[in-house]
């Protein structure tokens, strides 16, 4: 298996100064590496330039730069330029199937946080300090970065990258041939209903909250943004407190995110524990958030009619809180893990069927649903909790993939 594994750094004053230095420069390779390739297609000639040809160039920007370019790694600077390849390529793929192209941007250095080295020796080296009792990892540029290993590493570590989050800095490390390792069979079957209400609920009719971390967050983070909002525009950028206020914001996000992922993390370890199969609906959640088209008055040129954006706006608020494609992607991860599996089932009336996994007969109708906390079939007058009939009718789904399988 794949995994990926990601350590907070302790960087020295001095190593702090350099990792900043180091996204600069790349940053600064980044860009001038999209200057070039938009300068050349605007050419009478609209010429093509690739990854290969502005790769050649590297050894020429090193000599000529050694202070800012010659001084790091060559093969990260090679994954910056193939960075930036990537973003062409998806983009001319969303220009070829039809979606909004979104041409590649030029990157703030606020904006440009990670790098990568893409093998473990060249450029820099994982445990460095091998006879030390603190791990360390070697950049080429930065020295030795203390690192906080909270967990034994797996597997062969294939790509090292470094990020800056805000004023943390961390080491991600990519590693293949993870092995598995696989939990006791539990015999157990289970299906899962996400929600808003609920984070989700279980067949057996078990609720897990929903924590709702950004409604926590909310009054503070605001004021936060009033407080920032107050700089006029002409100083933005160009002052401490400025700065200041902004970073105070960043934090606040940056706090959320980090809430919610591990609650996901916590979430995803229990299910796994305590079940062998777990079958979830199969979600687009992008789909799912996407703002409502506007409709046009007929009757009045430039007019548009009511179409629900306020509603839907606030529903698309909890969706992505609650981080139902997050979750689900941890939780399929943690089950390859452990050998367990999970079965994603078509999550269509998942909440209108009366559910034959709990002894009813199977009607669909829109009605069943009476509000969004009752079910009650309006044929054999089957009642139960609405989120745990989703829940039911997942499992009955998953059990049926299971008996296709075998």
């Amino acid at each position: 298996m794949i995994r990926a594994y990601k350590f907070l750094m302790r960087p020295t004053v001095g190593q702090t100064a350099a990792l900043g230095e180091m996204l600069r420069d790349h940053c600064s390779l980044y860009n001038g590496a999209l200057q070039e390739r938009r300068d050349a297609y605007r050419h009478v000639s609209k010429t093509s330039i690739k990854y290969g040809d502005q790769s050649a160039q590297l050894k020429d920007i090193r000599a000529f730069d050694p202070e800012r370019q010659g001084r790091w790694s060559f093969s990260s600077q090679q994954a910056t330029l193939r960075r930036l390849d990537k973003a062409f390529a998806a983009f001319f793929r969303r220009v070829k199937s039809g979606d909004t192209p979104g041409y590649p941007r030029f990157k703030g250095l606020g904006h440009f946080d990670t790098v990568t080295f893409p093998k473990d020796g060249d450029g820099c080296r994982w445990d460095s300090t091998p006879h030390d009792s603190r791990t360390r990892v070697r950049l080429q540029g930065v020295g030795h970065v203390r690192v906080h290993q909270h967990r034994p590493v797996r597997g062969r570590v294939k790509t090292i990258s470094v990020k800056r989050e805000g004023r943390r800095w961390y080491v991600i490390l990519a590693c293949d041939d993870v092995p598995a390792e696989p939990l006791p069979v539990t015999g157990s079957i289970v299906g899962i209903d996400v929600g808003t209400v609920h984070f989700f609920t279980g067949s057996g009719g078990v609720h897990v909250e929903n924590p709702r971390f950004l409604d926590k967050m909310a009054a503070g983070l605001a004021a936060a943004q009033r407080h920032l909002d107050t700089f006029p525009k002409r100083t933005r950028r160009r002052t401490r407190k400025h700065r200041a206020a902004a970073r105070k914001v960043a934090k606040l996000h940056a706090k959320i995110r980090r809430q919610r992922l591990d609650h996901h993390h916590k979430q995803a370890l229990a299910l796994v524990r305590e079940h062998d199969v777990i079958g979830h609906e199969k979600l687009n959640t992008a789909g799912m958030t996407k703002a409502p088209a506007p409709k046009p008055d007929p009757g009045k040129d430039g007019a548009f009619l009511p179409n629900g954006a306020a509603a839907k706006a606030g529903l698309n608020k909890n969706i992505l809180d609650a981080g139902w494609g997050l979750f689900l992607g941890i939780l399929a991860q943690k089950a390859e893990s452990a050998a367990r599996r999970v079965i994603p089932v078509d999550a269509r009336n998942t909440s209108r069927t009366c559910p034959i996994a709990a002894g009813g007969c199977g009607h669909v109708a829109k009605e069943n649903r009476v509000t969004q906390a009752k079910f009650e079939c309006v044929k054999c007058g089957f009642v139960e909790n609405a989120d745990t009939v989703g829940a039911l009718n997942v499992l009955h789904r998953a059990g049926l993939v299971l008996c296709d399988a075998a």
